[in-house]
């Protein structure tokens, strides 16, 4: 699975319980996306979540 490359957010792993309250393992993915932004003043595909992008974090590339 992808991982946010800025912030290095990935799968998180809990419980999925069910109605009768048994419990088992579930994963928590993150919203990743492939984005073209610019690194390092060059345009390159990165991983990033949707955090990132929504808060700025990312300079997309045109």
């Amino acid at each position: 699975m992808a991982k946010c490359d800025v912030c290095g957010k990935g799968v998180v792993f809990g419980n999925k319980v069910s109605h009768s309250h048994r419990r088992s393992n579930r994963p928590f993915k993150p919203n990743v996306m492939r984005v073209k932004a610019v690194v390092n003043g060059t345009p390159k595909h990165i991983y990033v979540c949707t955090r990132c992008l929504r808060s700025g974090k990312v300079q997309r590339a045109v």
